[in-house]
């Protein structure tokens, strides 16, 4: 399935000089977004893990699924103020910016495997702050795979040292 003529472009979004890959064109098409968690899945291969986090909010869109098909857990990587028990937080940078994340304490069990999973791939910052988070409170992290990656931003640079997976890259 050629999953790219699903993707919108949208020049000059959020701010001039953009190039914006909405994902919202493929969300809203029943076979296209079964196309798309089904290409996420299929990245997995054989690797072997327990828990798919997922940041928010676009990584719930495919990590729920995926750990649903899957049979395994699902952990929310939420903004800051998000979460209601004791939490992990880590400040990233962002395009435009800074964000901070937030896990569950309770939600990283140590020696456990985790994936990543989430739209897009742009600067790596969510990414290695998710998996920063993990690793400091003693999860492994197998893998991250995005539904796309911006290669031009150089995300995976950021992500050296951990298997990276992507289904479509521009």
């Amino acid at each position: 399935m050629d999953l790219k003529k699903y993707v919108r472009d949208i020049p000059d979004f959020p701010i001039p000089g953009i190039l914006f890959r909405d994902i919202t064109t493929v969300l809203k098409d029943s076979v296209a977004l079964a196309g798309a968690v089904d290409a996420m899945i299929d990245l997995l291969g054989d690797l072997e893990f327990d828990i798919i986090l997922g940041p928010e909010s676009r990584g719930f869109i495919f990590g729920m699924p995926m750990a649903y098909k899957l049979r395994r857990g699902f952990v929310p990587v939420r903004k800051a103020g998000k979460l209601p028990s004791e939490v992990a937080r880590r400040e990233y940078a962002l395009e435009y910016g800074s964000a901070v994340i937030e896990i569950h304490k309770d939600a990283i069990i140590p020696g456990k495997k985790y994936i990543i999973a989430d739209d897009l791939l742009a600067t790596g910052g969510t990414a290695k702050a998710t998996a920063d988070l993990i690793t400091e409170m003693g999860g492994d992290v197998v893998s991250m795979l995005f539904f796309i990656e911006l290669a031009e931003l150089k995300g995976r640079e950021v992500l050296d040292g951990y298997d990276v997976r992507s289904v479509l890259v521009y």
